[in-house]
């Protein structure tokens, strides 16, 4: 039975080859039972997000789940197989450490898909498809996540222009989540932005785009709204944080916009970031004393400040789960032991109980115990030691020599001395 990991993610597949394999929750248990039930695949869990839909399994091959995948959501496999990863045993082991530690996401050490994979399992349990393999697995996959978290800066860090975004929206309001925000734009920073700031469950989320279509599907994913271009003007004041990064040639928030809006707000406070080039909000609007707009060069001076700091906490973050894979996969080899010593100590039982039944009878007739306990302890010995004896006597050449090295470091036997 093999280990590995299956699945898409933000890094192999766009939104429209994830959304095809995205499992509704509701059904997800009767999923899993399905993929236990119907293929050769004994243990499963499966994690799904906007971000990534993976099979965490314990089959015979790991081409049985990629198939089933496919059957499940109705897709020909070849239409997906281009974007899918099978990762084995120890790859798998890491990529897992690595997802929960946050150091696969689209926001670097994110701590929201720790839970998202801590729910993975409970539902995996509940449906009765999480065996020994795959419990042991999460759960030191969620100490690996912990420890990471815990002895690293690794969610700590400004990492990119969109983490940079919330953190400057920080300086000015205490709690993003009494905010509302605003994106002008979906397209790849926007969704970075939006995937930041919805971390911090903000109040409300609204995306505005030219292609109303585009702006829905993005504003879906985080659990907001979308808004045309031209409902900006109308509905700019009751926005608090406004990040903007779109291809227009001319800007799309002047000044007289903006203070329309700053008067309709009664002089509450406001953060414009403009991500655009050329930009998107026209600078005078930085003028207006109840506005703080910033730019990509404030945002590449925060960037800037937090690459040391970056680095020094993914390469602590990678040392950490590389030690604890190798820990892992020692448990996974060693369980592979266990048969052959169960069946070791099964043989080593009947040949006492044997003697013992022996050494009983003997003194039930009369026997002198003491020759009876010498006569126990030789049966015994003889019968213990029958079988590696009669194995080096039997074995010849260099195979002999193997086998007597391998006698004598079972029993710590020193030949020689």
């Amino acid at each position: 039975m093999q280990l590995f990991a299956l699945g898409l993610n933000h890094h192999t597949a766009p939104l429209a080859v994830r959304e095809q394999v995205a499992f509704d929750p509701m059904r997800l248990p009767q999923a899993l039972v399905e993929l236990t039930r119907a293929k050769p695949v004994r243990e499963a869990a499966i994690l799904s997000t906007c971000n990534r839909t993976e099979l965490y399994c314990a089959a015979e091959a790991p081409q049985a789940a990629a198939d089933w995948l496919a059957e499940y959501h109705h897709l020909p496999p070849q239409q997906i197989a281009q974007y899918l990863y099978t990762l084995p045993s120890r790859d798998a082991v890491r990529h897992m450490f690595r997802v929960a530690s946050g150091l696969d996401s689209m926001v670097l050490g994110e701590p929201q898909i720790l839970g998202q994979m801590k729910q993975a399992a409970r539902v995996a349990e509940d449906a009765g498809t999480l065996g020994t393999l795959l419990h042991k697995l999460f759960q030191k996959t969620f100490a690996v996540a912990k420890e990471v978290r815990s002895t690293t800066a690794i969610g700590a860090n400004i990492v990119s222009m969109a983490a940079a975004t919330v953190h400057l929206a920080g300086r000015i309001f205490e709690n993003i989540a009494d905010q509302c925000v605003m994106f002008i734009g979906a397209g790849e920073m926007v969704e970075l932005c939006a995937a930041h700031f919805a971390a911090q469950n903000p109040k409300k989320l609204t995306v505005a785009n030219r292609t109303p279509e585009r702006g829905e599907a993005l504003a879906a994913r985080f659990g907001g709204d979308a808004i045309r271009l031209d409902e900006i003007a109308d509905k700019l004041a009751g926005y608090d944080i406004v990040v903007s990064c779109t291809a227009s040639p001319l800007p799309i928030i002047g000044l007289g916009m903006a203070e329309r809006a700053i008067k309709a707000r009664r002089h509450r406070p406001m953060v414009m970031v403009d991500l655009a080039v050329p930009r998107d909000i026209e600078p005078e609007v930085a003028k207006l004393d109840d506005v703080f707009l910033y730019t990509l060069d404030d945002l590449g001076a925060i960037v800037e400040s937090g690459l040391e700091s970056r680095e020094k906490a993914v390469v602590e973050a990678e040392a950490i789960i590389t030690t604890r894979v190798g820990h892992f996969l020692h448990w996974m080899e060693a369980r592979e032991t266990v048969p052959t010593i169960r069946a070791l100590r099964d043989a080593a039982e009947r040949t006492r109980r044997h003697e013992v039944e022996h050494a009983l009878k003997l003194l039930a007739r009369g026997e002198d115990p003491q020759r009876v306990l010498e006569t126990l302890s030789h049966g015994l010995t003889n019968k213990l030691m029958h079988g590696p004896t009669a194995a080096l006597n039997q074995s010849e050449g260099p195979s002999r020599s193997e086998l007597a090295e391998l006698i004598a470091r079972i029993y710590h036997l020193h030949p020689g001395e």
